[in-house]
């Protein structure tokens, strides 16, 4: 399945706990269909003491949420995506305006 999005992006959470939230894509995950957003879904983890992290501790973290929760956000508004060829290259457009994102 071809995910509408990628790293960078800007999205806004359309369904679940995180409703109306925004943020940008840290990571996508393409094998469960999930994307790390900054600032959203944060969870907080119990971490053992390490070499990186000698006092442990609970750390806040972002987990990941799945991809059909969100939605591109263009212009300030969420947006739906499509592909396209032009130029002989596969493009994502908005269906909205047409325009290449």
């Amino acid at each position: 399945m071809k995910l509408k999005i990628k790293s960078g992006d800007t999205v806004a959470v359309i369904a679940g706990d995180h409703k109306g939230s925004e943020g940008k894509v840290m990571s996508v995950d393409r094998e469960k269909n999930k994307a790390i957003v900054e600032g959203v879904n944060v969870v907080k983890k119990h971490e053992k003491p390490s070499a990186q992290n000698p006092q442990g501790g609970i750390v806040e973290k972002e987990a990941p949420i799945h991809v059909s929760n969100l939605s591109l956000i263009e212009n300030g508004e969420a947006v739906r995506v499509g592909f396209e060829v032009k130029d002989g290259k596969k493009v994502r457009v908005s269906k909205k305006t047409g325009e290449i994102i």
